[in-house]
């Protein structure tokens, strides 16, 4: 067994070693290090996946359902990921904050260019636990709710709030899906057809929320006309047809497509975008949607009244 775990670990501390050399690995090269990186991943000890967690940290083009199985790790394995790899976007980092808690967000709080929503709700985070701390420590008695300030409740609502609010943007089964997971066309299609040809937009919300994990208030802008290139790039998601998506399309929005060059223009521009692409939008709306969710809901303190700010406050 000792022998088949070292060929194991030297095996996976290879194959990571040699893509990590590549300049610009292809799409062939990054599935076959998936391939045989994954199924051997319960299998290395913790220094190789620390090992391979450092290496891919610097690399542009690792292997997606492997850099967020090294990312979901303990911190202490996760960390050269969570602060330099620029293959996490926004959503990436926000699902790790809501899944793992204080531990990741530290981490991910040391990335240069952070997303100041996110600075923002992993600050609510640490406050809401060193309050917590502070208060043990101490074997402070919690005061009365009538006795407590909007000050001293601030930061630990505003944390758990945070956190509330990420959670209820995830996919609504509460749990993860697997990385890469796309929804099944067949079942997804005739839930947002029937739902677009009932004339309730609603219903068509609901299922878009369903479907996606947008929240519900988000995916109301699909349904209000404001985003139809969004809405293209949920219908291509789900690889609907041209012929699939525009009845969508029409049947929430009949009057956008009383000429024929409206219709030819649409077909354009879904024809134009890939699954890739889809994606990729999507995932940025998601991104924006929580960033501004949490930029409501992680707040300064009110100035107090007696300080000039208060003054200024409370003379206009």
């Amino acid at each position: 067994m000792k022998g088949e775990a070292g060929r194991s670990e030297r095996l996976f501390r290879a194959a990571i070693s040699a893509f990590c050399s590549l300049t610009r690995p292809s799409r062939r090269e990054i599935a076959q290090l998936e391939d045989l990186a994954l199924p051997l991943f319960d299998f290395v000890s913790v220094e190789a996946r620390r090992f391979a967690a450092a290496a891919l940290s610097e690399c542009e083009y690792a292997p997606r359902a492997l850099l967020m199985r090294l990312c979901n790790e303990t911190v202490d394995i996760a960390a050269p990921l969570l602060v330099r790899s620029r293959q996490l976007a926004d959503i990436d980092l926000i699902t790790l904050i809501g899944r793992h808690g204080l531990s990741h967000a530290r981490a991910i709080a040391r990335r240069p260019g952070l997303n100041p929503a996110i600075a923002g709700l992993v600050k609510a985070l640490d406050n809401a636990r060193l309050k917590d701390a502070s208060a043990q420590t101490h074997d402070v008695p919690k005061p009365a709710a009538s006795e407590t300030s909007d000050a001293d409740r601030a930061p630990g609502v505003s944390a758990e709030d945070a956190r509330r609010r990420l959670r209820s943007m995830m996919l609504p089964s509460g749990k993860a899906p697997e990385e890469g997971a796309t929804a099944d066309p067949a079942v997804i299609y005739p839930k947002l057809r029937d739902s677009a040809l009932t004339g309730n937009n609603a219903l068509f919300q609901i299922a878009v929320a369903s479907a996606t994990g947008l929240d519900y208030r988000s995916a109301g802008s699909l349904v209000e006309g404001k985003d139809q290139p969004l809405l293209m790039a949920v219908l291509r998601l789900f690889d609907l047809s041209e012929e699939r998506a525009f009845l969508i399309a029409a049947a929430l929005f009949p009057s956008a497509f009383a000429h024929p060059e409206a219709i030819r223009l649409f077909l354009l521009r879904y024809r134009a975008i890939d699954g890739e692409t889809a994606q990729k939008r999507v995932q940025a709306f998601k991104a924006d949607a929580i960033a501004s969710a949490i930029r409501h809901t992680v707040k300064p303190n009110p100035a107090p009244a007696s300080s000039p700010a208060g003054e200024r406050l409370r003379a206009s």
